[in-house]
């Protein structure tokens, strides 16, 4: 990972146009090839960002005083144009295979229930993994709906929009499987949050509220009437 502080203005290029004035940023470039810029006041949310697959092409800039200039590009075309006014900081560090995230108890059970209780997803459905390895990180669940098309099954208690990201970069990865292809996802969790669905919905992935107590057989203790 390189990490870059930098007084720097930002321009997007792309479906749409956006505009960052100068002022010092974190500027993150990851061994993926994802870029993203970052201020001091949103958490860990960036102010603009490419994902990969991308290419930056570092401009040096002149002497003279001509600024350097970064330019982020994607397989889109679309353009991420950084103006570096005074570079403050810049260092790389390897960090290595990333663990990945270790589930709590609730989203490991809810993996293993889904996964004894695929038909959930609907009728036809069959299981061909649960924890299908990938080269970022392991897919919940990889299924075959009742059509025969692979489905690949991200799996939380709480979906929320990083949830939706985390499947986006697996389904990327796994349509360019020609074995696996087309691959769709869907976004599974006991809650899922409006702009998580949004975002879901954007990108094509279905979205699965999970009933814990229903996968594992408890029914419901109010009165029905049938």
């Amino acid at each position: 990972m390189r990490l870059v502080i930098a007084r720097c203005s930002v321009d997007y290029a792309g479906r749409l146009t956006a505009h960052l004035p100068s002022a010092p940023r974190l500027i993150l470039v990851k061994a993926d090839g994802s870029v993203s810029i970052h201020a001091d006041d949103r958490a860990y949310k960036p102010l603009n960002w490419m994902s990969p697959p991308c290419t930056l092409k570092e401009d040096a800039g002149d002497p003279d005083g001509t600024p350097a200039v970064w330019t982020v590009i994607n397989k889109a075309g679309e353009k991420l144009i950084i103006t570096m006014e005074e570079v403050l900081h810049d260092s790389s560090h390897e960090l290595g295979v990333d663990p990945g995230l270790i589930k709590d108890g609730v989203e490991a059970h809810l993996q293993e229930l889904l996964a004894d209780r695929i038909e959930t997803l609907g009728e036809g459905y069959t299981l061909i993994r649960r924890e299908y390895m990938t080269a970022i990180g392991p897919v919940d669940i990889l299924c075959r709906d009742a059509a025969g098309a692979t489905v690949a099954v991200e799996i939380k208690r709480r979906g929320e929009i990083d949830g939706v990201e985390q499947l986006t970069r697996y389904l990327e990865l796994l349509n360019r499987d020609p074995h696996l292809a087309p691959v769709r996802g869907v976004f599974a969790a006991q809650e899922i949050k409006p702009q998580a669905r949004v975002l879901a919905t954007d990108r094509g992935i279905d979205c699965q509220v999970l009933d814990y107590d229903a996968l594992r057989g408890i029914e419901d203790d109010k009165l029905r009437l049938f």
